[in-house]
């Protein structure tokens, strides 16, 4: 199947480490744009590895790290050293030729090493540049550290999540990186269409936090109105009940999960209709309760009669009966069942790519498509330096010699260099 060409044409110059960067250049590379990922063999994508060692670079660790090879599928990549002059020219004649840069660094390296959007809007009127420090480029926390999970506590969400008698819960799932990389391919995707229409570059400063602002919409408001923070409710909803996770019978998983005790259904009731649905099918266990105002007084007594009922049921018949009669409800599945999970098969939403050093690796497709097929995928994620000498070759025209001597000078490269 041939790439998608949505953005055919388009050229990003992408800096950015981690997950939120590359996430946002993810999407745009998966609508057909040429995604240039720039990295350094002194300091490769952080994603890459954590801990780096002389024996992690022997082993080719850093082509082995499965989130790295999940958020940078169909990019090109180049080793370029920007603490030397050589490294800065050759970034410079790149941007020169590119529709944008994207970066996430913390908001003083770029200016360190000479390549603000200042500098490099010199290079190329018309660029568009996207920059993504944690907190923004300006403000009080402008230069702070921070990563995805600092970030979600700066927009309030652990003061939302958890039960009355506990702390501010962390989600763990460092939202501000996935959450950010979706406005930051939204951001550029608007930029790109204006330039488009006047030829007007332009500089766009995104804070994570404040992307993370609309999950806890429901927070802010009724602090907005009363004037205090709503009460933290675990599973549970202020105005709705049943509305929570429960305990299902020990069975199979979902098409390949064994056996387990950790087996759930969410069921969500929004309306007296889904009420007495719920009702009927669970008679006579949850008989004594009546309309929404006697369930929210009884809460705790309802989700444990409702509890013993689901306990004695398999979770995905039981999803499927509660479905049947127009009752919210899901199987909720574990993280090890998604690649099996059926739904996701029948969608053709896993699509395999053959990594070096890794083999054969299932990819989530693009969550939007045109019709029955998703788009397809083309490449794996770039090894370290994969492309140098195409870009630098083809794109900027340096030849054999040249390539030679950037190598011997540690400016290019393939293989990440441990620093004394």
């Amino acid at each position: 199947m041939s790439r998608v060409d949505l953005l055919a044409g388009i050229r990003i110059v992408d800096l950015s480490m981690g997950w939120a960067g590359p996430l946002a250049t993810r999407h745009l590379a998966d609508m057909g744009a040429e995604i240039l990922k720039v990295e350094s063999c002194q300091r490769a994508d952080w994603w890459r590895g954590w801990e780096t060692s002389q024996a992690w670079v022997d082993d080719d660790m850093a082509e082995k790290a499965v989130p790295f090879n999940t958020v940078n599928r169909n990019k090109l990549d180049i080793t370029l050293d920007l603490t030397r002059e050589e490294g800065v020219d050759l970034l410079k004649r790149l941007v020169a030729q590119a529709d944008a840069v994207i970066e996430n660094f913390s908001g003083g390296v770029l200016p360190k090493l000479g390549l603000d959007y200042g500098v490099l809007k010199a290079v190329n009127p018309e660029l568009i540049m996207v920059s993504m420090p944690a907190f923004g480029s300006t403000g009080a926390w402008k230069d702070y550290r921070a990563y995805g999970s600092t970030v979600e506590q700066a927009s309030g969400l652990p003061h939302l999540h958890g039960r009355s008698e506990d702390p501010p819960v962390m989600l763990h799932v460092a939202y501000g990186d996935p959450v950010a990389g979706v406005n930051g391919a939204a951001a550029l995707l608007i930029a790109l269409r204006h330039k488009k229409r006047t030829g007007q570059g332009q500089y766009i400063d995104l804070s994570q936090p404040q992307c993370l602002f609309p999950l806890g919409a429901h927070g802010i408001i009724e602090q907005s109105v009363t004037g205090e923070a709503p009460a933290r409710l675990g599973n549970r909803h202020a105005s709705f009940a049943p509305h929570g996770v429960f305990p299902c019978t020990v069975g199979p998983g979902t098409g390949g999960q064994a056996p387990g005790e950790d087996q759930w259904i969410s069921i969500q009731v929004f309306n007296e209709a889904q009420w007495q649905a719920l009702q009927r099918l669970a008679a006579p266990a949850l008989d004594d309760f009546g309309d929404t105002a006697d369930r929210l007084a009884n809460v705790d007594a309802l989700e444990s009669a409702l509890s013993a009922w689901t306990a004695s049921h398999n979770r995905e018949a039981l999803m499927q009966l509660l479905q049947q009669e127009g009752v919210p409800a899901g199987a909720v599945r574990g993280a090890n069942e998604l690649v099996h999970d059926r739904h996701l098969q029948s969608r053709r939403f896993w699509q395999t790519l053959d990594r070096a050093f890794v083999g054969p690796m299932p990819h989530p497709s693009v969550a939007y498509r045109e019709g029955a097929a998703p788009y397809p995928l083309q490449a794996p994620a770039p090894t370290l330096g994969q492309h140098n000498q195409q870009i630098l070759t083809d794109l900027l025209g340096l030849g054999t010699s040249e390539l030679h001597q950037l190598a011997e000078q540690g400016v290019i490269g393939e293989k990440p260099i441990i620093q004394g």
